[in-house]
């Protein structure tokens, strides 16, 4: 990408310690916790899976055993480990023992810890090395077919029914869209377990399960084998089941998950402490499966104004990027996000969306940005909505963004048809190809409107870092500092499913998946 904003590139360097020293100081706790979530995580990546006889899923029955015996500060993999070892029994066969109530852990006597940990890696690696096959398949699918260079064209499916969304999501391939995100039943992100199988009754989005990632996996690849291109599945690995999902998705060959700590805490009420410990897992999973991860910057801006704190926006893209490089996940794996929500009626607003944009592609050169179309100011004029939409294809086009949200051009009136989905294919389409090399033919004004606007906006971005730095993560989210939303550090849900670790503690998933590895 070509420099044309005349970035300060010594502050740029400045906001990046800033953000790294927040992340490192955080990580501090992160390393002393674990979660419910994060353990269950740990249960179904050792093969444990399906309901009791009262539906409740067995990594929570796993999980709620341990916690009420005051022991789960030792970990799932360590306690699971050990009954293993006393009675050969795989952890799947340990977990329906547990709901049968025929296995107590906790009246195990503690086992060496050497053969513990052989049990347990010997299990863990099976997991592992299907997510390795997965990834593998996608490497092939991607040889076989080729890969874009533009931006992907991203649409959501919505309906609450699996097999209705693969009907939708099928259309949307045949006509052009390159990732499909099944949108999650609404308070999803709230449920502190996952619900187990294929699934009927969303209410504005569909269930998050594996059956469900499995269906429409299979789906995908059959439409994507007949256009002849690799299509893409997104999913949300985020809310207070963050890291079982991220698993989950893993294990299916999901491509692109949403996955960010500060949106659950700022938009859905989540703790932080529970959060921030499950983002960590989380994202290590997701580095090692070659999943881009998704951050939810672009909300900030549907409730604050795009033009005053697009620097918040920023801020957020320097934390984000350092929380995934603590997990290993690396850059071509991180959807930053951002958004086009200026209001229409600003003046030379359109050179503020641009310069936005292309500051947050200069700085983050190899992620691919995820950006998002106008919503906060779509009306229902579809004529006006259509031409918000064609100036946001435009600026992503120019900029070199790579996941590319559709604007829907009934956006605030409904769910989108599958006609709105079409014509906004076509208009991305038509746009990306008259447009193509736009980007690379124009040169912006030195100290004209666009290069002043990325000044100002990484100047007030380096100067919150330095104080986030000096306040730290969790106090800056307690003074509101994001999106005008204040939340405090032992409010919001899921708190009670943070344990401290104890001396025993070990995830092996950790040692095999950090790094991000894809291969063997």
């Amino acid at each position: 990408m070509t420099q044309k904003l005349n970035l300060d590139w010594g502050k740029v360097a400045q906001a990046r310690e800033y953000a790294r020293n927040v992340a490192q100081d955080t990580q501090d706790f992160i390393n002393q916790h674990t979660t419910v979530a994060t353990e269950r995580a740990i249960c179904r990546l050792l093969g444990i899976d399906g309901v009791d006889d009262v539906d409740v899923p067995l990594p929570n029955v796993v999980i709620d055993h341990l916690k009420r015996g005051g022991v789960l500060g030792n970990g799932a993999a360590l306690m699971v480990g050990n009954a293993m070892v006393a009675t050969s029994k795989s952890p799947q066969e340990i977990a329906e023992g547990i709901a049968n109530d025929e296995i107590d852990l906790l009246k195990i006597p503690m086992n060496d810890i050497n053969n513990i940990n052989k049990a347990i890696n010997e299990i863990a690696v099976i997991s592992v090395s299907k997510i390795l096959k997965n990834n593998r398949k996608r490497a092939e699918m991607l040889e076989k077919h080729g890969d874009k260079t533009e931006p992907y064209l991203y649409v959501i499916v919505a309906t609450g029914n699996i097999y209705e969304d693969i009907t939708q999501a099928v259309a949307a391939v045949k006509q052009g869209a390159d990732i499909i995100a099944v949108i999650r039943t609404t308070g999803q992100s709230l449920l502190d377990y996952v619900p187990y199988g294929a699934t009927t009754e969303g209410f504005g989005g569909t269930y998050a399960t594996q059956e469900n990632f499995r269906l429409m996996r299979a789906a995908l690849d059959e439409a994507g084998e007949q256009v002849g291109r690799y299509i893409r599945l997104c999913n949300y690995a985020s809310g207070l089941c963050m890291p079982e999902i991220a698993a989950m998705g893993a294990l299916e060959r999901l491509d692109v998950m949403l996955n960010d700590a500060l949106y659950g805490i700022l938009f859905r009420d989540i703790n932080m402490k529970r959060t921030i410990v499950d983002q960590y897992f989380s994202r290590i999973i997701n580095s090692f499966a070659g999943i881009i991860i998704n951050t939810g910057e672009d909300n900030y801006l549907t409730t604050a104004d795009a033009v005053e704190e697009a620097h918040t926006v920023l801020t957020s893209q320097f934390l984000n990027e350092q929380f995934a490089l603590m997990a290993g996940l690396p850059e071509e794996q991180m959807g930053l996000g951002h958004a086009f929500e200026i209001a229409p009626d600003v003046k030379n607003g359109f050179l503020y969306e641009l310069a936005q944009a292309q500051m947050a592609r200069e700085i983050f050169p190899n992620a691919p940005l995820k950006y998002m179309p106008p919503t906060k100011f779509m009306t229902g004029d579809i004529f006006k909505g259509t031409v918000q939409n064609a100036l946001f294809n435009t600026v992503s086009i120019m900029t070199g963004q790579k996941i590319h949200l559709l604007g829907m051009l009934t956006e605030a009136i409904h769910t989108p048809f599958m006609s709105d989905r079409a014509i906004a294919i076509d208009s991305a389409r038509y746009i990306f190809n008259t447009m193509a090399d736009l980007g690379d033919e124009v040169e912006f004004k030195q100290g004209g409107i666009m290069q002043s606007r990325a000044a100002e906006v990484l100047d007030k971005a380096t100067d919150l870092l330095s104080k986030i730095e000096q306040k730290k993560l969790f106090a800056t989210l307690e003074q509101g500092i994001f999106a005008g939303i204040k939340r405090g550090r032992d409010d919001g849900k899921g708190l009670d499913g943070v344990i401290i670790k104890s001396e025993n503690y070990f995830n092996p998933f950790i040692n095999l998946m950090k790094g991000g590895k894809t291969d063997e």
